[in-house]
């Protein structure tokens, strides 16, 4: 990675420092002359100082790209004042702004291509800071990612009866919910879901085909429930923040929160017992 500085052009890399805003209004001006694909990155709760850049980035509809890492209370030590809680809420409301939260690797190369793939689209891509397990291993050239959600785990043993959606590094606390769950006799589907916008730009049956017809559903996101009442409605539950964070480990500070495969199942229970109750 060669660095550009004064009177040396030749490299692809630019020092911008802790200068979020002129970082993403530099970005948007190389987008509008055209040549380069440019892409920055921050702390994903950093993106408050670049917000008015992401939103003229959306309005105008150019390919700036917005790479936000340490997205979420994962982070550790640092704390609430480096852990994102709010901001993916704000990030998706903006319109037109395509935000992705990847729950792999694989999931990962594929929200890039389709970033890489979408000249007129401005994109917010969320990454964790921790290590997060592959959770896809089929083989085949289908981006799944490319719809925004699709079914990662189809429920097993009959009809479905539970849906669980998860983004990014939660992802793999839902596929260990339904593992539980499925022993317990229980058909239940995970629904990886890296991209709202993609999603809602979908077709109604496919959309109902992949959430399911049983009203018992669980959300896992380490972060705000705003925005997900849209998919796991009055009966549903969620699993996730309320509250700023905290500083510790990671371990700490999910146990902390409450957000873990045992949770997930606890409110899968939930769910389940409010849809059948009279």
């Amino acid at each position: 990675m060669i660095e550009i500085r004064p009177g040396e052009y030749k490299g692809t890399y630019m020092h911008y420092g802790v200068r979020e805003h002129s970082m993403g209004a530099a970005m948007n001006g190389i987008a509008l002359h055209g040549g380069l694909i440019p892409y920055g990155g921050t702390f994903l709760c950093f993106s408050d100082y670049c917000r008015p850049s992401i939103r003229l980035a959306a309005l105008m509809q150019i390919r700036t790209i917005f790479v936000m890492t340490h997205d979420s209370i994962g982070l550790g030590e640092d704390g609430p004042t480096h852990q994102p809680v709010e901001q993916l809420a704000g990030l998706r409301a903006i319109p037109h702004l395509a935000v992705y939260r990847p729950g792999d690797p694989v999931e990962t190369a594929e929200c890039w291509e389709l970033i890489l793939e979408a000249p007129r689209q401005a994109a917010l891509i969320a990454l964790s800071r921790q290590p997060m397990p592959l959770l896809r291993r089929e083989s085949g050239d289908d981006n799944k990612s490319a719809k925004g959600g699709y079914i990662l785990l189809e429920a097993e043993g009959g009809e479905r009866k539970l849906t669980i959606l998860s983004t990014g590094s939660e992802l793999h606390l839902a596929v260990q919910a339904r593992d539980a769950l499925q022993k317990q006799g229980i058909p239940t589907a995970v629904v990886s879901m890296p991209c709202r916008l993609l999603f809602e730009q979908q077709d109604p049956a496919y959309k109902k085909a992949v959430l399911g017809r049983s009203r018992a559903r669980v959300a896992v996101e380490a972060a705000v429930e705003l925005g997900w009442e849209r998919y796991i409605g009055l009966e549903g539950r969620f699993v996730g923040m309320h509250s700023f964070g905290a500083s510790g480990k990671i371990a700490d500070v999910y146990k902390k929160f409450d957000i873990n495969a045992d949770a997930v199942v606890r409110a899968a229970h939930e769910t389940l017992a409010e849809i059948a109750a009279p």
